[in-house]
């Protein structure tokens, strides 16, 4: 009898393990659950792409080219399940681009694989599979048509197009990505901005501008025209008085300097760094470190139409200075109320917008900021400079949704050792594993030796 139940012990524990990998089998095939253990979750649907999914209030659909031969069609298919888990319709259709030769030229599909998106009668094609090219290619389907950004040229201005430290050709290049398109603006070829124009930049001038070129900015402001203005300590006066008068402000004599920079390890105390700002909806939610190389203060002048609104701002400990500085006899730099120097806090970016008085345009935007290096392709990659000038065009274009997007990046995919460290991970990897392995191998031919 013993033996009876024993054996049937036995056959119940069977059967139920059976019933028990049946269940999980069965739940594996209902549910799916996955798990990312890298650091900020690298293999997963960024941040960043998360919020701009959000922004799409309607379906999307992808439609891909790829050849039914081979393994393309999977990898799509896989890749885009990170965004559909996220967005369930989003939906994805595949095309033999063999079947209709004529059409994809006429569609320019020139690519194994290419996509093309489509959302609320817009497209998009996309040549790359890339987490950071797919969500540039969302975030324009959002943004609606390439918005036209104007670059003041002529007047030694940072070039758009320039390789130069000073140029903003990086972040140009950046932004275009995201469905803007720069073009230069001369006001030597002609007498006003042209029609169709989202936004004019007048980035650092360091010649005086002709007086027709400040008479075209300001026919433009009054006309409704949007604005982003930056403006350095050294060329303040560059004619572009009856623009400042036009908007109200002043630029303010002297560089800005900051008495607590040294304790952040900055030997310029001309070098402004931010963590913290002044409410606006540009810098909400914003809690990167902004670097800010030379720094001209800012003043509203006079009451007008204009919603004035500081969105940069600088410590307690700096001021306006106005002599020479020499980095090599710091200790020199001394705040001079009798000299005229102001002490802060003290505003350097100003967002001013009103109702416009273009009848195309619901609310008219102008930015100002004593600072054009912050963007230069020398600083942009310093803390958040990036992620900020992101903001600061988006919300000038008028894109609210897109302002407030996290901001991009990894920041595990550089390790940071020091010397020390370096030497031992080499002395680790040459000597002392060879030898480990050495003396290892060795032991195992001595014992076999033995037996």
């Amino acid at each position: 009898m013993r033996d009876l139940f024993r054996r049937l012990d036995g056959w119940l524990f069977a059967l139920l393990l059976l019933v028990a990998a049946g269940a999980i089998g069965y739940l594996g095939t209902r549910y799916a659950y996955q798990a990312d253990w890298t650091a900020d979750g690298r293999t997963s649907l960024s941040p960043e792409s998360r919020a701009v999914l959000a922004q799409l209030d309607g379906p999307v659909q992808i439609v891909s080219y790829a050849d039914p031969q081979g393994d393309l069609r999977q990898t799509i298919a896989g890749f885009l399940q990170r965004y559909q888990s996220v967005k369930p319709d989003l939906s994805l259709r595949f095309v033999d681009p063999q079947l209709d030769p004529a059409k994809m030229r006429e569609l320019g599909i020139t690519v194994d694989g290419a996509l093309i998106l489509h959302y609320k009668g817009r497209e998009q094609r996309l040549d790359e599979l890339s987490e950071r090219s797919l969500t540039n290619a969302l975030e324009r389907l959002v943004r609606g048509s390439d918005r036209i950004i104007a670059f003041v040229t002529g007047d030694d201005e940072r070039r758009v197009d320039g390789k130069g430290n000073a140029d903003v050709s990086i972040f140009m290049s950046q932004l275009e990505s995201r469905g803007t398109r720069a073009v230069p603006l001369n006001f030597s070829q002609v007498t006003a901005v042209p029609e169709h124009t989202d936004l004019v930049v007048l980035a650092s001038p360091d010649v005086p501008l002709a007086p027709g070129a400040v008479k075209a900015l300001v026919d433009y402001v009054n006309n409704g025209g949007n604005l982003l203005w930056l403006t350095e300590p050294a060329n303040s006066d560059l004619g572009l008085k009856p623009l400042a008068d036009a908007l109200g402000i002043r630029v303010l004599p002297g560089v800005l300097v900051d008495g607590s920079g040294a304790a952040l390890g900055l030997h310029d105390p001309r070098m402004i760094a931010l963590g913290a700002y002044p409410p606006q909806a540009i810098t909400r939610g914003f809690a990167l470190t902004t670097l800010f190389p030379q720094v001209a203060a800012l003043a509203q002048v006079a009451r007008n139409d204009w919603a004035v609104q500081p969105f940069l701002r600088s410590g307690p400990q700096s001021w306006t200075e106005f002599k020479p500085i020499d980095n090599s006899k710091p200790s020199d730099i001394r705040f001079d109320p009798a000299a005229g120097e102001l002490k802060g806090p003290l505003d350097f970016g100003f967002a001013l917008s009103r109702l416009s008085p273009s009848p195309d345009k619901s609310q008219q935007r102008v930015v100002v900021i004593g600072d054009g290096d912050f963007l230069s392709n020398t600083f942009l990659g310093n803390g958040g400079n990036r992620a900020l000038g992101e903001r600061i065009f988006d919300w000038l274009l008028g894109d609210d949704k897109l302002v407030n997007l996290p901001p991009r990046g990894a920041p595990d995919r550089l390790l940071e050792i020091s010397q020390a460290q370096l030497n031992a991970l080499s002395f680790g990897f040459l000597i002392g594993l060879p030898l480990l392995l050495l003396l290892s191998g060795g032991l195992i031919v001595w014992r076999r030796r033995r037996r």
